[in-house]
């Protein structure tokens, strides 16, 4: 059983480069994704748990449910539990995974996004939110240690962790320039927003058809 993490903030340690999304900049951005955070939780099924992996500096989805609560700590993920890789999930156990901009440094997003596979559940969910490389909105965490990718580079990591290309949908959110101007959407003066968010589900398995069909097909030649 999931256990919801208090709702309180863990402290990063200093220097690192996640510090940026406690800032006055980094919260106007956080503060647009809150309400498409909350729609993934709600379009989740009811009946499985969900996980949600957050900057130290956001805000904690709020919705109602089995949810696991953690944020990126120095080198583990804090909260309800206190974990590295693997996470502390069985496999296939959930129907929503939400990563906030935990992959925004330099590090290899492949280890979670693996996981993120493992521990979905066929037709689950993963939502993923990113800093825009093409964004005005870079110029406010430069020099910071923030990496920032483009969707390109997303999608390939999604098809390398077993996601499929073809069923992602990509999204820009918050500000352009100027701090609590954010909004979202997918039009072209959207590409300059300050994030982007890709979203995901985990492709349900085909029957295998029966073996008595499969045998009379090549028995008549089929």
């Amino acid at each position: 059983m999931l256990a919801t993490a208090p709702q309180r903030q863990i402290q990063p340690p200093p220097g690192t480069p996640f510090d940026w999304f406690g800032s006055e900049a980094g919260q106007g951005l956080l503060a647009t994704e809150a309400g498409a955070v909350e729609r993934i939780l709600r379009r989740s099924p009811p009946g499985l748990p969900w996980t949600w992996l957050g900057v130290t500096a956001a805000e904690p989805p709020s919705a109602a449910g089995r949810g696991l609560l953690l944020q990126r700590g120095h080198r583990h993920w804090v909260g309800a539990v206190h974990s590295g890789l693997p996470l502390p999930l069985a496999s296939e156990t959930l129907g929503a995974v939400l990563l906030q901009h935990v992959l925004d440094d330099a590090s290899d997003p492949d280890a979670l996004l693996g996981e993120c596979a493992r521990v979905l559940a066929p037709g689950g969910t993963l939502w993923l939110a990113a800093l825009n490389p093409w964004t005005p909105y870079r110029f406010r965490w430069a020099g910071t240690g923030l990496r920032a990718r483009d969707p390109g580079h997303w999608q390939a990591a999604l098809r390398r962790a077993g996601f499929s290309g073809n069923s992602v949908s990509l999204q820009w959110l918050g500000p352009h320039w100027r701090v609590g101007h954010g909004e979202a959407g997918i039009g072209a003066t959207d590409r300059l927003r300050a994030g982007l968010a890709l979203t995901v589900g985990k492709r349900v398995r085909a029957p295998i058809p029966p073996t008595r069909l499969r045998l009379r097909s090549a028995i008549m030649g089929g």
